[in-house]
């Protein structure tokens, strides 16, 4: 189903080649499972988790245009039962987070590019011990950022290169 996107450069959604890869590695553990959006965009990889199965999913987004569509996005696709959008900084939104003691199977994380996001976010979702135990995070980021290998129980066990997209997988526990 086509998406609404904002228009301009300020938000870069996943390529579908990039995207469709993405879920081929994670169709088994979407089913049932509770999804994190952070640097949500268009809300386009939760949505699609959606779509093949999750029971949940949470988007994070600083943009209010993009909050805006990402909340259409999900009426479009009839998941706005299953969506929950917060519209504020991640930073902020995982140091104040979980007043449910939720845990998350699968986090997306997809921050600008070049702008020192994916330390600092992985090292948040660390400390505020928001995935389950075998969660997986997927972070695109640009081919030239290496996140660490490992951040407390956060290990990295794959990576995918797309020309200059790099797709790091990492699995806590």
């Amino acid at each position: 189903m086509k998406l609404k996107t904002p228009k301009g450069l300020n938000t870069r959604p996943t390529v579908d080649s990039v995207k469709e890869s993405i879920f081929n590695i994670l169709n088994p553990y979407i089913p049932g499972s509770k999804v994190l959006d952070l640097f949500a965009g268009t809300g386009a990889l939760a949505i699609e988790a959606l779509s093949r199965g999750a029971e949940l999913a949470y988007f994070v987004e600083e943009n209010r245009n993009c909050c805006n569509i990402i909340r259409e996005n999900l009426a479009h696709t009839k998941f706005l039962d299953k969506g929950v959008v917060y519209c504020r900084k991640v930073s902020n939104f995982l140091r104040e987070f979980n007043p449910e003691n939720i845990k998350f199977d699968i986090i997306f994380m997809d921050p600008p590019y070049s702008r020192n996001f994916i330390q600092e976010t992985l090292q948040l979702l660390m400390e505020n011990d928001i995935i389950n135990d075998k969660g997986i995070v997927v972070c695109e980021h640009h081919r030239n950022e290496m996140p660490s290998d490992s951040i407390g129980n956060l290990r990295k066990i794959r990576v995918k290169n797309y020309g200059d997209t790099r797709v790091s997988f990492f699995v806590n526990g």
